[in-house]
């Protein structure tokens, strides 16, 4: 053993040769190198790929996780008082559009609407009236003018007329004077004559005759003339009574605009008492609340026999027809997104189900701007922050809700094509 060769004692195995069990590390690297270089090469391009992938998905698309649906709230309220007589829903239940939710007592209400029909025709009874008399004031009023204004011309004309037998009767006057005065003189010479028996008693009496015939021509023309001048008298009192009564019935177009006044006024009270019956008529209708659109109830708080007041709040309607989305995106995204571009919209609770969308609004301003305490940057310890701006997405596809699974709410993650 001593004669061995030190090669052969440092030989594993008690000195024994290897054979070929020294060369299999040797023919497994070549294999080796090339499953790593493989490797490598793999990954480099998985990483190429999915940096090709990023930048094109962060050149043609913004998306955000901070997103959510959101809908109408609409409170349930009473519009007028009233009993509560019976309540058809319960909380969460869901409801659809026109269901009547609650009911109030309307036996007030029925009552109202039948005195305003008893107001309303009595207003048209009225009205009816006063149109009746609008055409007999109309006629008289044309008649009574015409008939005012020809009594006012004739009697002008009556006083011109009793001038004139004025002026005849004092020129009478004046004739039977000038012969009683000629009567007169022709007896005082007749009276020495027939003394004397120069004339006959006969020629003497017919002078006398003539002077009493004359006397009472005078005496009668005399009274003519007083008479001529009470009928002047009378044909002017005639023309002052004439002109009233013309003043009077030119005041009959006021009474005419009085009548038509009185006839706007019954009309007025028809619109009045048609309104109030129309508003009765509305107040009865409130009696059955409804629901304005398909949603779920919540936060019911009415029960039947309580006593509402007007305005009161009943419950919350949760609307399920008209949703949309409320994304709100960074302001370095804000740059990119436009109204119109078109947006999908994965909902986490649908299993990430896709729903097609539009941007229809973009904020005015970040969130932070609009919550009840806006942040204060001046007070020294300023730290710069990403802010988000609300971004209004519509569903361009409402039928894919039309089982309405999707809820106000629920979280989305939409993806907005910017390129």
């Amino acid at each position: 053993m001593a004669d061995q060769n030190p090669e052969q004692q440092n030989r594993p195995g008690g000195g024994q040769p290897a054979g070929p069990q020294e060369e299999q590390p040797e023919n497994l690297q070549p294999e080796k190198k090339k499953k790593r270089r493989l490797i490598l090469i793999v990954a480099i391009v998985v990483a190429v790929i999915g940096a090709g992938l990023w930048w094109w998905h962060s050149t043609y698309y913004e998306d955000t996780d901070d997103a959510q649906v959101n809908g109408n709230l609409i409170q349930i309220s009473a519009r007028i008082n009233g009993h509560v007589i019976a309540v058809n829903v319960e909380q969460n239940e869901f409801v659809k559009a026109g269901q009547v939710l609650v009911k109030l007592d309307p036996s007030d209400y029925e009552t109202t609407v039948e005195k305003d029909e008893a107001n309303l025709a009595s207003a048209k009874a009225n009205l009816e009236a006063v149109e009746v008399n609008m055409p007999v004031v109309n006629v008289n009023t044309s008649s009574t003018l015409h008939s005012a204004s020809a009594d006012l011309m004739g009697a002008h004309d009556s006083v011109a007329q009793a001038e004139r037998q004025l002026q005849a009767s004092k020129a009478q006057v004046l004739v039977a004077r000038a012969n009683y005065t000629k009567a007169k003189l022709d007896l005082r010479r007749y009276t020495p004559l027939v003394e004397k028996d120069v004339i006959s008693k006969q020629q003497y009496d017919a002078a006398v005759a003539t002077a009493a015939a004359d006397q009472a021509a005078l005496q009668q023309a005399e009274a003519n003339v007083q008479a001529s001048e009470e009928g002047v008298h009378i044909a002017h009192a005639r023309v002052a009574q004439a002109e009233a009564s013309l003043r009077n019935a030119q005041t009959r177009p006021k009474q005419l605009a009085i009548q038509k006044a009185r006839i706007d006024q019954a009309a007025a009270q028809v619109q009045q008492a048609q309104a109030a019956l129309a508003q009765a008529k509305l107040n009865l209708s409130y009696c059955v609340i409804k629901a304005p659109t398909a949603g779920i109830v919540t936060t019911k708080s009415v029960q039947v026999g309580e006593n509402l007041s007007a305005g009161q709040n009943l419950m919350t309607l949760v609307s399920l027809d008209n949703l949309w989305v409320t994304a709100n995106f960074k302001e370095t995204q804000i740059d990119n997104i436009h109204r119109g571009e078109p947006v999908q919209i994965s909902v986490d609770a649908l299993d990430g189900e896709k729903f097609a969308g539009r941007v229809t609004e973009i904020g005015g301003a970040t969130g932070s701007m609009l919550s009840l305490f806006p942040p204060e940057n001046a007070t020294g310890n300023y730290v710069k922050v990403v802010q988000r701006i609300p971004v209004r997405i519509d569903f361009t596809k409402p039928s894919q809700n039309k089982d309405h699974r999707l809820r106000p709410g629920m979280s989305v993650e939409p993806r907005v094509r910017v390129k």
